[in-house]
């Protein structure tokens, strides 16, 4: 079916990275008492800073689930908790990483994941109305003359 999306499985892989001036460069959200993503209190990446590890690495993602760190496992843990397991992890860290499931589309390569396309609904709604409201104004204007020549 042209332009249908269908749901790749998210794959885990182990990505090893060394502690730089930066840390690991990255921020983390989730944990027990911070959810990120509903009924999951998984650890996730949050950003990936320019230049540090892990974006010089290339692997890790924003939004990518972070299973463990050093073997141990990001499992019932709070948001506390697992900011210090990575701030105490050492400067070779090796993290076990679920990636985001991504999309795999059936259609031009030009269309977008999300069913969007390049120009907004909001955008085209402004445009719409900026030239409703134009044509109103001229109407208003003009009208006085346009009975005249009636």
């Amino acid at each position: 079916m042209n332009g249908s999306a269908k749901y790749t499985s998210p794959t885990v892989l182990g990505i090893q990275l060394k502690r730089g001036p930066q840390g690991l460069g990255f921020n983390i959200v989730g944990g027990l008492d911070q959810q990120y993503v509903l009924n999951d209190s998984g650890i996730y990446v949050a950003k990936i800073k320019q230049n540090g590890a892990a974006a010089l690495d290339g692997r890790l993602q924003e939004g990518d689930k972070i299973l463990a760190i050093n073997d141990h496992k990001l499992e019932n843990l709070s948001h506390s908790a697992a900011v210090e397991l990575f701030r105490s992890a050492g400067e070779d860290v090796q993290l076990r990483v679920q990636q985001r499931p991504t999309m795999a589309m059936n259609g031009p390569p030009s269309s977008r994941p999300d069913g969007g396309s390049s120009v907004s609904s909001l955008g085209i709604l402004v445009a719409v109305l900026g030239a409703a409201a134009a044509v109103t104004v001229l109407f208003m204007r003009f009208q006085p003359q346009l009975r005249r020549h009636f």
